[in-house]
């Protein structure tokens, strides 16, 4: 069963009696054939998933970037990528189990990964801090694309995180330094660099691994500066506003395409990327594979200059 969002209710209630009417008809014990009815209900059900995500707001898309069974980076690593070696610690303090980051092969190609990952229960949320990293995360950050730099590969970042750690020990080891060097090394890098966001992108947590060549976003993801209650408590101080701000902030994919903030975006399965993960997984891989193949062949000097310029137009031309 599907964990349904607020907005889903309807659907919740048809597919719950499609399933009672399953189960009736696989235990023998109804006198009628069922089969007509969950036909006709299935219809209704697609329908309805239809319509709800025909007309998405942005505050409902919020919701299904946060959905619990949304595919996170360790699922986007295990599906594209083959021969991964992950490297922990930032060989200053500590390892940040917020941040996943090694090297792989994608179709045969050595490249660098990096990405932020939420956890999918209680006990690995709790592990990678619901993917909100601390210093020494971005840190590892800065030391994996330091390596991939050195030895020419491509890096791919995986971006989903709510924002950057606001401990006091995040501030007290500079966490605004740390995630400065990392958007400063992606600038600076003279590999090609393709960020996707997954999820959530969120603040400069995000765009410390984000601040790439190409970049790249899911149908239903959200990306800003803010989060949409961190900026309604800011404004009205009261986070029952964060539909508003959602709505005036521009999160959805939609919008920063149109404001070419960011460069392509990647269909969802209807209904979201957790409903069908080995289809959202394939429409990555496409989208992947020609973002990586526009940039293959690129000198240093001009993979450079062209993150440079893309970053300085944003907001010009519009």
């Amino acid at each position: 069963m599907y964990s349904y969002l607020e907005f889903e209710k309807p659907i919740a209630d048809l597919e719950g009696q499609i399933l009672e009417l399953k189960k009736l008809a696989e235990s023998g014990e109804g006198a009628v054939d069922v089969a007509e009815e969950i036909a006709r209900l299935e219809k209704r059900s697609h329908e309805a998933l239809v319509e709800a995500y025909r007309k998405l707001t942005p505050w409902q898309k919020a919701m299904v970037a946060r959905h619990p069974d949304r595919p996170h980076c360790i699922d986007y690593v295990d599906a594209l990528f083959t021969e991964f070696t992950p490297l922990a610690g930032d060989r200053n303090f500590a390892e940040d189990h917020a941040v996943m980051a090694g090297f792989a092969r994608y179709h045969g190609q050595p490249v660098a990964v990096i990405g932020q990952e939420k956890g999918n229960d209680t006990k690995s949320r709790l592990k990678h801090n619901f993917g909100m990293a601390r210093p020494e995360g971005y840190r590892k950050a800065v030391r994996i694309m330091e390596l991939a730099d050195r030895f020419g590969l491509p890096v791919i970042t995986l971006v989903d995180t709510a924002g950057a750690y606001p401990g006091i020990g995040a501030e007290e080891r500079g966490q605004a330094e740390a995630i400065a060097r990392s958007t400063e090394k992606c600038l600076n890098l003279r590999v090609p660099l393709v960020s996707v966001i997954i999820g959530e992108g969120g603040s400069g947590g995000a765009i410390a691994i984000a601040t790439a060549n190409t970049v790249l976003m899911l149908e239903h993801a959200i990306y800003s500066v803010i989060s949409p209650e961190a900026g309604a408590s800011i404004l009205w101080r009261d986070a029952a506003r964060a539909k508003d701000v959602a709505t005036a902030m521009k999160i959805t994919a939609q919008d920063l395409l149109e404001l070419k903030i960011i460069d392509a975006i990647i269909s969802e399965p209807l209904g979201g990327a957790h409903r069908d993960v080995s289809a959202v997984m394939a429409e990555t891989d496409r989208h992947l594979t020609k973002a990586m193949a526009a940039l293959d062949g690129r000198d240093g000097d001009t993979l450079r200059r062209q993150r440079r310029e893309k970053f300085l137009a944003i907001g010009r031309n519009l």
